[in-house]
């Protein structure tokens, strides 16, 4: 077998240390001065690869070795990335989870994925002890920072073992490279099974969408998107803030970091555009720099696209590419297109145009079912213009979720031998090929008369300029299913007229024959969302608080 047949993610950086082993690949901020300046500290692309070496060389020597589930829980700093990539090259495969989503999850989370090992800071290991996260699995324990009285080494110990000198591990395209767990917006989160293929996918079809070249410098408000750039050759800054919390990011500190830098690509979930640009545009801020912004974990509104846009040049755009924690980059349109055209479509009630496809996947719409396909069938394709269900398949697209064979038998279908992932997700082909999304499948309302997809309903209601954004959620009522509105206002309309709104909000519904069957309106503080992006609404939970709140 050739070096031709294998595949590594971070095969990638060995083109780009030859180019420029000493320009910075990682920026971390790591204090501030008397005067209140950010001190960062960095690594080269030279730097990263040694770091990573050093590491990956002392886990295999401590028993952490190819093929080894590793549950990795540290911070966004220069050692996330150097671990990170070290597991990659020892072919060992980290197991990521978003801390945040609960306690509960991720006990779950962990025991579904039947860690051998698990690296992480003190406060994740006394964590891990006290819960009894992975007791019957985890073997091995690496503490990045002190170690206390639980058993293992700390990172110190492994880099003592390790020599900058290291040959990646030869991995094949199909083998496992990294578990990723979904955020969980339509219940407990899935381990997501991507292989080193995958991931040389996503990377080129990055590259090639939006066009990004090896020298730019990138802002990735959300950590895992980071892990792409240096095998783009870009220049990673980690902002200030809490990776958590997006909607609540200081904007002058990410301004800052813009400006400082010169920084070209920014990453955020709309939650933080949104933040980012009411501040942007009350103080009149430029940034310049910026080529292109891209977004992704929920719809963008067209209003926050449009005060975002002013802070940019005439020729940047906010892109926003459709797809999930299963595959990614599936579809992509920017903000030229949706502020020209798409938006006037969207308020009529006709869903969020995702764009065209990417060449690297096949898309395919279905009609909607609750139930397992096992066999693909070109009989399953629904007609254009026609709302269904979204499927794909391609290179970047995951094949399957671990442990997990109910989900994989509802999300995935065999086609040959390929697979297909169903989405879960609903929208629709128009006469130029585009996608326009309708919500999520699980979110859909069928009652007596007929059946509501959560996009085209909503954003008719956000239409209304004290409305900040809507979901709909249905409600059992006298043994029938209601479609019920729920309404989160701008900030600044928090104590307008109830009443008043609820009618004029019910004069504009009637208008449209999809929302005209929905009377009652409920006003709520501040909706549910996600901790990944703060952006994707946890329509369940509003279900609950609405059936109480109509008692």
């Amino acid at each position: 077998m050739t070096t031709a047949n294998y595949v590594n993610i971070v095969s990638a950086l060995d083109t780009i240390i030859e180019s420029h082993p000493n320009k910075h690949a990682i920026l971390f901020p790591e204090s501030r001065d008397k005067n209140d300046q950010v001190n960062y500290t960095s690594y080269t692309f030279k730097e990263l690869i040694e770091q990573s070496n050093i590491i990956a060389g002392g886990l295999e020597k401590f028993g952490i070795k190819k093929g080894c589930r590793t549950v990795l829980m540290v911070k966004p700093t220069l050692e996330f990335f150097a671990l990170t990539f070290a597991l990659f090259k020892a072919g060992i495969v980290p197991i990521l989870i978003d801390p945040g989503m609960g306690i509960k999850n991720l006990k779950t989370c962990i025991a579904e994925a039947e860690p051998e090992a698990f690296i992480g800071i003190p406060k994740a290991h006394i964590a891990r002890v006290l819960l009894g996260w992975g007791k019957n699995t985890i073997k091995k324990n690496v503490t990045v920072g002190k170690k206390f009285l639980w058993d293992g080494v700390t990172l110190e110990d492994i880099k003592s073992q390790g020599s900058k000198n290291y040959n990646n591990a030869l991995t094949l395209e199909r083998d496992m490279a990294a578990i990723l767990f979904t955020s969980g917006s339509t219940g407990i989160p899935k381990g997501v099974i991507y292989n080193h293929g995958n991931f040389a996918s996503q990377i080129e079809s990055l590259k090639k969408i939006y066009d990004m070249q090896p020298g730019e410098i990138d802002l990735p408000t959300f950590p895992l998107f980071a892990l792409f750039d240096p095998a783009l050759g870009m220049t990673t800054v980690i902002p200030e803030m809490d990776f958590t919390k997006p909607a609540q990011a200081d904007p002058k500190k990410l301004i800052y970091a813009i400006e400082r830098f010169g920084i070209t690509n920014m990453f955020g979930s709309p939650a933080l555009i949104n933040t980012l640009s009411r501040y942007g545009v009350k103080n009149n801020i430029q940034l310049p720099t910026l080529k292109r912004v891209i977004s992704a974990g929920a719809p963008v509104p067209a209003n926050t696209m449009e005060r975002f846009k002013k802070m940019l040049s005439k020729d940047a755009q906010i892109f926003t590419p459709y797809g999930a924690t299963e595959c990614l980059p599936i579809c992509s349109i920017g903000s030229n297109e949706i502020l020209s055209e798409t938006r006037y479509l969207t308020e009529k009630g006709l869903g969020v145009c995702v764009g065209s496809k990417v060449d690297s996947v096949e898309l395919e719409i279905i009609a909607i079912t609750d139930e397992p396909i096992k066999e693909w069938s070109e009989l399953l394709k629904i007609p254009v213009g026609q709302i269904g269900e979204l499927v794909v398949k391609g290179k970047a697209v995951t094949e399957s979720y671990y442990n997990r064979p109910k989900s994989n038998e509802l999300a995935k279908i065999n086609d040959s031998g390929k697979i297909r992932h169903r989405m879960g997700d609903l929208g629709y082909f128009d006469a130029q090929g585009r996608v326009w999304f309708c919500g999520r499948k699980a979110h859909r309302i069928i009652t007596e008369k007929d059946t509501l997809y959560t996009i085209p309903c909503e954003s008719i209601f956000n239409t209304h300029p004290s409305v900040y954004r809507s979901a709909l959620v249905g409600v059992k009522i006298n043994n029938k299913i209601e479609p019920i509105i729920c309404i989160e206002l701008e900030p600044e309309m928090k104590n307008t007229n109830k009443d008043t709104l609820k009618k004029e909000l019910l004069e504009i519904s009637a208008k449209f024959e999809h929302t005209k069957n929905i009377k009652t309106v409920l006003f709520h503080d501040s909706f549910p969302v996600d901790i990944r992006h703060n952006a994707k609404i946890f329509r369940e939970k509003l279900a609950v608080w609405a059936e109480k709140k109509l008692k």
